[in-house]
């Protein structure tokens, strides 16, 4: 019989950690609600001579980044504003802990660098009893992994 895993290695997502730095100031992101990066490999077709099929081969990536917020803070917007006023587009940080007592695994923390918005909400507003978002969204060029998850036991089968 094969070994399952234990639910308690399931990692509770709020107990997540976003912090963003930009021009060397850190702020404690924790009115974002949802976020996920992605990196995406940039696969090459490779004609070979003699074979039918082609082969492929990994020519570069692409990081993005996405999240949502409570609407309640207006540090993207100032970014905004400088650049609509100044041409100047600020580089920053998103540094994104997961860390869950409960379970096996420890903690993971991916640091986004080069990262840039690539659209801001500038105001809104809804009638009655919502609570106002915003969605975030952009591209990181590098990425770090200084805390990794520990392998649940029995994840490696040799």
């Amino acid at each position: 019989m094969s070994q399952t895993m234990d639910a308690k290695d399931a990692v509770y997502g709020s107990l997540a950690e976003c912090f963003i730095t930009i021009s060397g100031r850190r702020y404690n992101f924790m009115s974002l609600t949802e976020f996920e990066s992605k990196w995406d490999v940039t696969i090459k077709e490779v004609p070979i001579l003699g074979k039918v099929g082609a082969g492929h081969k990994p020519a570069g990536g692409k990081g993005t980044w996405s999240g949502k917020a409570h609407y309640n803070q207006s540090v993207f917007r100032e970014m905004a504003n400088n650049y609509q006023k100044t041409g100047e587009m600020v580089y920053f940080e998103i540094q994104v802990s997961n860390e869950d007592p409960t379970s096996s695994v420890g903690r993971q923390t991916v640091i986004h660098r080069n990262c840039l918005c690539d659209k801001f909400t500038l105001a809104k507003f809804q009638a009655g009893e919502e609570l106002l978002d915003e969605d975030l969204s952009g591209t990181f060029d590098d990425w770090d992994l200084p805390e990794k998850f520990k392998e649940m036991s029995g994840f490696a089968t040799n």
